[in-house]
């Protein structure tokens, strides 16, 4: 089994991985990173567990949304994208993360 090491948030992480799944892992490490850094960005280094934490709850809340999308379309019996609903489900998660960062921010201050 092949190991790969990824690296978040500038530390680096041993991952053992199935023949040929290496590059798909680093594109989601890469994603995770950003999204990790994004908060770096607004929040500063508030510790590596938080920041993992926080990602992947945003990550997970973006794949809820996409599985919902895709839901509504199918219950629809529609095959193209609703692009109003999408740009509304994307200003509805730009609204839940931002206020997930306030309250990440005033727990940072408050500790």
């Amino acid at each position: 089994m092949p190991e790969i090491h990824l690296t978040v948030n500038g530390r680096s992480y041993p991952v053992s991985c199935e023949p040929g799944e290496e590059n798909r892992i680093k594109e989601l490490a890469l994603y995770v990173d950003r999204k990790t850094q994004e908060f770096v960005a607004k929040l500063g280094q508030i510790g590596e567990a938080r920041l993992l934490v926080l990602a992947a709850l945003v990550i997970t809340d973006e794949l809820a949304d996409a599985h919902a999308t895709l839901r509504r379309q199918s219950a629809g019996g529609g095959n193209g994208i609703d692009t109003t609903a999408l740009a509304r489900g994307l200003e509805e998660l730009a609204k839940r993360i931002e206020t997930i960062a306030v309250r990440l921010e005033s727990s940072h201050i408050a500790s």
